[in-house]
């Protein structure tokens, strides 16, 4: 299973995962980001893991797939929360970001499911839509 999740940020893709994932669901996940990657210039995303089991071959492939071909579009990537409190996640995520530099990807426990939210939304000064949101108020 694997459903998005509303968030307040437009550029945040978050979404819940569990259980068996399947290559529709994983494709239902895909859309929205590229969908965010339409109408912002960095995207972050919040995924939540809860009891994942696996994911079907289909879904394996789509997910490799895709991921192979966003590596030369990393750069529109901000951050990655990892919700979880599935111990090996923990340690995937760390070396996740050990291998893409240009990507901030931290784990919260499930307890702090509202923090990791907020740091999703964060974005770098500079990359704000509007001037006033990185703290320029005029002359």
């Amino acid at each position: 299973m694997l459903d998005l999740i509303t968030h307040s940020a437009g550029h945040v893709v978050a979404m819940k995962a569990g259980g068996v994932v399947t290559a529709s669901e994983l494709q239902r996940a895909i859309d929205a980001i590229e969908a965010a990657k339409q109408n912002h210039p960095l995207v972050s995303m919040v995924v939540e893991i809860d009891n994942l089991r696996w994911m079907t071959l289909g879904a394996l492939l789509k997910d490799v797939g895709y991921g192979l071909t966003q590596l030369g579009d990393l750069k529109r990537y901000h951050r990655v929360a990892v919700v979880t409190d599935q111990a090996w996640l923990k340690h995937v995520a760390q070396l996740e970001e050990r291998l893409f530099r240009a990507l901030e990807i931290q784990t919260f426990a499930k307890r702090d499911h509202a923090a990791a939210m907020a740091w999703a939304a964060e974005l770098p000064r500079g990359a704000h839509e509007s001037p006033e949101e990185d703290g320029y108020h005029g002359a």
